[in-house]
């Protein structure tokens, strides 16, 4: 049995210290609180072409890019929920369209063209995106702990703060511990907005005091780009 589901938002990325996560955690107190899920292990594949195009078109910051992921909350079994994501950006917008399976219906889907059960309007936007492309392969785990916290306020404003990014090529699957290269360092905290208006000014006013301020962050491009570099001065990741 599949499930389906669509978001519309802006996804707002800062990366901040340690001072300042703790300054935001303060001043979220009373508006946001830990989802369902709390802290939790998110493991993602990324799909790509063999020459990496859809990542490397990416990072050119065109007006539009579109991305293919598998995504677990924790590491998978066979018949664990997973979830295929579409995610497509235009001008500062995010689109996402996902569906969930079983992971081994999953894979077979993404690596071996084999239709999930369930077939809609999704499903036909993601095997449209696989035909396009044509030859996708897993190309890269990318696992991170994240804190999620929704509004209490019962608007669509979600925060998300992301550490221990890691990032690895070989082992493409999400049956196995979270382990890699790290992109941030220990003392660093990748802060995600999600929001489908304008953000609160508690929220605006907070961010300012802190001096925290907005950045430009892929976690499969950051990745990539080490990746580059490893492989230039001849080293593995």
């Amino acid at each position: 049995m599949t499930y389906q589901d669509t978001f519309k938002r802006y996804e707002l990325k800062y990366l901040i210290s340690k001072e300042q996560k703790e300054g935001l955690l303060g001043a979220m107190e009373g508006h946001m609180e830990l989802d369902a899920y709390g802290r939790t292990t998110i493991m993602n594949i990324y799909y790509d072409t063999p020459d990496s195009l859809l990542i490397r078109r990416s990072l050119e910051k065109p007006v539009y890019k579109e991305k293919l992921r598998l995504r677990s909350y924790g590491v998978a079994s066979s018949d664990t929920k997973v979830f295929v994501e579409l995610k497509k950006k235009y001008d500062g917008i995010v689109y996402k369209r996902r569906t969930s399976a079983t992971e081994k219906e999953a894979v077979a889907y993404l690596n071996h063209d084999r239709p999930l059960a369930q077939t809609d309007q999704i499903t036909e936007e993601i095997d449209y995106f696989k035909s396009f492309y044509q030859k996708l392969v897993p190309a890269m785990v990318i696992s991170y702990e994240r804190e999620a916290y929704f509004d209490t306020g019962g608007s669509d404003l979600r925060i998300t703060l992301d550490e221990n990014i890691l990032w690895r090529e070989q082992d493409l699957t999400l049956r196995s511990e979270a382990y890699g290269s790290p992109i941030l360092r220990d003392d660093q905290t990748l802060v995600e907005i999600k929001v489908g208006g304008a953000m609160p000014l508690w929220l605006a006013h907070s961010l300012s005091e802190l001096g925290i301020f907005q950045t430009s962050f892929s976690k499969y491009g950051n990745a990539y780009l080490q990746r580059e570099r490893q492989l230039r001065c001849g080293l593995t990741a």
